[in-house]
């Protein structure tokens, strides 16, 4: 009898030339009831107590699903040629199947997504029938987020959690310093010393406050070729909301060709980045050395720094102008203050004179089993 109430509601709104179904009570959906939306559905009251199956279907025009309180359907089908667009918050209990159309919802307001729970399943998902705009994800499974921009589907993918969280995710093919729904741009140019350049083709905004690895995907439009020569090099990079810079997000696993792949991070916390995509790390020719040091303890230039020194295997030897060394180091770690660790002139532990001197720095790579030696030289002032 539900399930017949509801249908004679959907058949009169349609024969008396209404847009819309306005739910301002009570709709209850019993186990194997079925509904079929041909028109927009406003939703000012309950509409969340639902089993059986809800269809919006239309050929021609755009449906919406609008109002003040979130519907939530078990079993959900798009099949709207010209999309489903989300005004209000919908979720999806059990599964959705992307049959035609996209389901947009507004880039400009996050909080407004497709909500997933926790078993729930999506199919037939692909360039032309995803999520445009952000949908979100509430449970402990992996989860693959069905999210693209115009016909670009391009999935973000969250591991299994350790308990029930909460993630967001929508997927944007744009250039992040020209984004078009945030309200400051993303300087490309600026980033960690470890990193290269970042992407100029594509971000996702990522949000949830649980630390999570998280898996990223691309294709050839992405461009990779562009900021690799090598995958291993490749890496999530994500926008420090603390720094205002990117910062490397890491490269724990990557799959596929530089055509088509997927990248997985360390695990972060999301909501500490605006957005996130790929960058690259610097190569051995790329360090930054800054050779002149003043370790006068005033916190500015007090240690010999070589930026994404970190990245590699290495030795440094420090010489003075006569040859002598006086201080070695493996594997670096941008900590020395013209201290030497040699008895030569001067005491060990001792301060070496303002002067210059010569950094002949090593680097191996243990993948070739090869190595590279840099040197130049280094200026010491108190």
């Amino acid at each position: 009898m539900q399930k017949t109430i509801v249908l004679l509601l959907l058949i009169s709104g349609v024969a008396n030339g209404q847009t819309a179904l306005h739910n301002f009570g009570n709709i209850q959906m019993h186990d194997n009831a079925e509904i079929g939306f041909h028109i927009n559905l406003i939703n000012d009251g309950t509409f969340n107590q639902n089993l059986g199956f809800v269809g919006f279907f239309n050929p021609r025009n755009t449906l919406t699903i609008s109002g003040t309180e979130t519907p939530r359907f078990f079993d959900m089908e798009v099949d709207v040629e010209d999309n489903l667009e989300l005004q209000v918050n919908t979720e999806v209990l059990n599964s959705l199947t992307y049959t035609n159309g996209h389901v947009i919802t507004p880039r400009d307001t996050p909080r407004i997504s497709l909500d997933f729970f926790s078993d729930a399943v999506y199919v037939f998902e692909s360039n032309v029938r995803h999520t445009d705009g952000y949908t979100s994800y509430s449970g402990s499974n992996e989860f693959i987020f069905p999210i693209g921009d115009d016909n670009n589907l391009r999935p973000l993918i969250t591991p299994i959690q350790n308990a029930s969280s909460v993630f967001s995710a929508a997927y944007f093919n744009e250039d992040p310093n020209f984004p078009s729904t945030f309200l400051n741009p993303f300087d490309t140019s600026s980033f960690e010393d470890i990193i290269s350049v970042v992407s100029v083709d594509e971000f996702w905004d990522f949000n949830g406050r649980t630390k999570t690895q998280v898996t990223l995907t691309w294709n050839s439009a992405s461009n990779v070729t562009d900021l690799v020569d090598n995958l291993q090099d490749l890496r999530v990079v994500g926008w420090s909301i603390a720094e205002q810079r990117w910062l490397d997000l890491g490269n724990t696993e990557f799959t596929g060709n530089r055509s088509f792949g997927t990248i997985t991070s360390d695990a972060f916390i999301p909501d500490e980045y605006d957005i996130i995509t790929f960058g690259s790390l610097i190569t051995d020719d790329e360090l930054i050395v800054n050779n002149a040091i003043s370790p006068n303890g005033d916190g500015v230039n007090d240690f010999f720094n070589i930026g994404g020194l970190e990245l590699f295997n290495n030795n440094l030897k420090i010489y003075n102008r006569w040859q002598k060394l006086v201080f070695e180091a493996d594997n670096y770690q941008n900590d020395w203050n013209g201290v030497s660790d040699r008895d030569f002139i001067t005491s060990r532990d001792s301060r070496i004179p303002s002067g210059a001197y010569v950094y002949v720095l090593t680097i191996f790579d243990d993948n070739k089993n090869t190595s590279r030696t840099l040197s130049g030289y280094l200026y010491i002032r108190y």
